[in-house]
């Protein structure tokens, strides 16, 4: 089993690209997410911006 951990010699490089692979697949499922929330929560703001500048005009 070590030596299949060892890869040859060439584990650091094996295992830090599986990593940043496995980072940039979190990063591009995790995105988007995020980005929906934000605009989601910002929507949220102006329709309450909105209904108060409506109840204070009548």
């Amino acid at each position: 089993m070590d030596d299949f951990l060892a890869m040859g010699g060439y584990a650091t490089y094996v295992w830090s690209s599986y990593a940043i692979f496995v980072v940039g697949l979190l990063i591009d499922y995790l995105a988007p997410r995020w980005r929906n929330r934000r605009i989601i929560s910002e929507l949220h703001g102006r329709l309450a911006r909105q209904k108060k500048k409506t109840e204070t005009a009548t």
